[in-house]
């Protein structure tokens, strides 16, 4: 099973808000999801944007989970280097 880690939308119209997730890469966008780690609100401040649970996306990416494009750039705004 490969895994990704990537954004599921559950905001409502006009006010979009986002759950960072591992997911098996042939669920569909908002299909079942493994672990919830972290939540990204595009409309909130610039410093309370996004909350991440750093040791277990550490740990995921350990494991081998390929972030999405959008993750990734998350990720290394807030200081997790991905190679």
């Amino acid at each position: 099973m490969s895994v990704k880690i990537r954004l599921t939308r559950v905001g409502t119209r006009k006010k979009p808000y986002y759950r960072i997730i591992a997911v098996d890469s042939r669920k569909k966008r908002d299909g079942a999801w493994l672990e919830n780690l972290g939540v990204y609100q595009p409309l909130k401040q610039e410093d309370e944007q996004v909350v991440l649970q750093q040791e277990r996306i550490k740990e995921w990416l350990s494991k081998g989970a390929r972030p999405s494009h959008t993750v990734k750039v998350l990720l290394n705004k807030k200081g997790i280097m991905i190679e």
